[in-house]
């Protein structure tokens, strides 16, 4: 790809549409924008700018589409497929200043925000009302709604409730060229037109930027409690998650941590709250959710019966506030855990539930045969197993020569298993050079199309999804 590169002509201009101050080039603001947390990449911009309405997105969009200037959207930067690196260089549109949830609509069950809140804080406000958005990445303390919606983020509650495109029913973008655009309608049945609401959902910022979000709700639950169980041998608890499920019960969270998972993120926390015992190989996270606490105790202990088929310790049932906290800190924290101990490759992939106990067995069949350590956890409720693979003493030619190979060879067999090669995370930056493995010729040929549609100079979020 050619692009221009950004002279003081266009800085001048940029600072016609947006305060001087918010028109940034100094070293620590360029650093600041060229990561993200996906592994220990860094790709500077030439300049961030921080807009804060729509309509100075709109005069960026025009000018930088007329004179080819990439442009990379960014929310808080949380993302782990590298979809918020300047790959290209040119402009970091930083979206922090979108931060107000606009109209909460209680009557309909709907809120309309912008999308630099955070989604924790989204959330919060929602519980205020009585109202509830259960999508829940690992980073809702920090990341933003609008970035979620870029990704299609799932987390833990995925598996009862859905991800993020089961809740977006609007969206305000602005279009490469500068155009701004509604994309579908604030109603939970529309069969008008071809869905452009859910093409732009998971487009990882390459066709539109999101400028406003309305998402349909649900009343807020009463109840929940939590059950964390130790399995003797790891693919025994994949394979107790669809045993529940065959049973008749959907838990709100199914959570899958190998001992490593759990041990790292005591570590990284400080935590003793868990006896690990030397036998233990993996742990199951259930929680139950409902307004009937009599009922959630019901199918917990129906839960604990049907677990007790496998190889297991000990059940820790946790039912006050401060335990269930101690527990999802955990399991929250051990991206972070990882990420400290080493340089790191994050894969997340996802199979159909009934295949999760196959698919760890050839992560770590693959990790002997290339000799790379994997540690496993990931929403085993909807098949989704975060594999991370840290570099540790790796040599330089096996971590840049052949874990491609082994990462390409994993990708195949998880497609083999009629899964996919990304659940939540995206394509980004680091996985679309795999993107052949899930699909044809034709299919990228289809999503390639598309994206020349919405953007035929190429200047949006360039360099992601698809090999350049």
């Amino acid at each position: 790809m050619s692009f221009s590169k950004i002279q003081q002509v266009d800085i001048d201009f940029f600072k016609t549409i947006i305060e001087e101050k918010f028109v940034l080039n100094d070293t620590e603001s360029l650093h600041h924008c060229a990561s993200d947390h996906t592994e220990d990449l860094q790709y500077l911009p030439e300049i961030v700018l921080i807009p804060s309405n729509t309509e100075q997105i709109s005069k960026i969009m025009n000018y930088c589409n007329t004179h080819k200037i990439p442009v990379t959207p960014r929310g808080a930067g949380t993302g782990l497929s590298g979809g918020a690196l300047p790959v290209f260089g040119g402009v970091v549109l930083d979206m922090k200043k979108f931060d107000r949830i606009l109209n909460i609509d209680k009557e309909n069950f709907q809120v309309t925000t912008e999308p630099g809140v955070i989604t924790q804080i989204l959330q919060e406000q929602l519980k205020n009302e009585d109202l509830f958005y259960p999508p829940d990445p690992a980073s809702k303390g920090s990341c933003f709604i609008g970035g979620n919606v870029a990704e299609n983020s799932g987390g833990p509650r995925a598996v009862k409730y859905g991800v993020v495109k089961d809740y977006v029913l609007n969206l305000e973008i602005v279009l490469p060229s500068g155009e701004i655009i509604w994309t579908g309608a604030n109603t939970l049945k529309n069969a008008t037109g071809y869905n452009i609401t859910q093409l732009i959902v998971g487009s990882e910022g390459t066709l539109g930027i999101i400028t406003k979000i309305v998402l349909r709700l649900i009343p807020a639950v009463k109840h929940d409690v939590t059950l964390l169980v130790p399995f003797r041998i790891a693919e025994e608890a994949c394979a107790a998650v669809n045993a529940i499920f065959l049973k008749g019960y959907t838990p709100s969270a199914l959570e899958f941590m190998e001992r490593d998972a759990l041990e790292w993120a005591m570590d990284y926390t400080q935590s003793t709250a868990i006896h690990l015992p030397n036998d233990i190989a993996a742990h199951l996270l259930i929680e139950l959710d409902g307004n009937f606490i009599e009922e959630i105790y019901r199918d917990a202990e129906a839960i604990s019966n049907i677990v007790q088929q496998f190889n297991i310790d000990n059940i820790l049932i946790a039912d006050s506030f401060e335990q269930k906290q101690i527990l999802w800190n955990l399991r929250r924290k051990v991206g972070e855990a990882v990420k400290s101990r080493s340089v790191y490759k994050e894969e997340d992939t996802v199979v159909p539930r009934a295949k999760l106990p196959e698919l760890l067995k050839i992560v770590k069949g693959i990790g002997k045969k290339y000799n790379f350590k994997s540690v496993c956890y990931g929403h085993a409720g909807d098949g989704n197993l975060h594999i991370n693979i840290v570099k540790g003493e790796m040599n330089a030619h096996d971590w840049n020569t052949n874990l491609p190979i082994a990462i390409r060879e994993l990708f195949k067999e998880v497609v083999r298993l009629g899964g996919t090669i990304s659940g939540e995370h995206g394509i980004g930056f680091v996985q679309k050079n795999y993107m052949d493995i899930a699909f044809n010729a034709i299919q990228l040929g289809i999503m390639k199309k598309i994206k020349n549609v919405f953007d035929p100079n190429g200047i949006l979020n360039p360099g992601k999804i698809f090999i350049d």
